[in-house]
């Protein structure tokens, strides 16, 4: 029953992240929904089978969330363009 869960999740996770990048049409944002929802059926995978196998897929797609998220958050564009020439902004970009 709860492998059946995992691979519910597994899917439902790829639908969803294709909904939001549908909905959104952020592909940050699809990918975001997709990376947590895979973390979430690692998790149920970890719980499902405590074995050294099952905990090393969960630390894995942590990881690989993770570095992929620091990743993307690194490369984001800034959000405001540059002050025209002869002008000082000093201001912080909104978040």
């Amino acid at each position: 029953m709860t492998r059946a869960l995992v691979t519910a999740t597994t899917a439902l996770a790829t639908l969803a992240g294709l909904a939001v990048l549908v909905g959104t049409g952020s592909w940050r944002c699809a990918l975001r929904v997709l990376l947590d929802l895979l973390t979430a059926a690692g998790l149920l995978r970890l719980a499902v089978g405590q074995g050294w196998a099952e905990l090393a897929a969960a630390a894995a797609i942590i990881l690989l969330r993770r570095l992929l998220w620091a990743a993307l958050a690194a490369a984001r564009p800034e959000r405001l363009s540059a002050a025209p020439s002869g002008h000082e902004d000093h201001h912080l970009p909104l978040r």
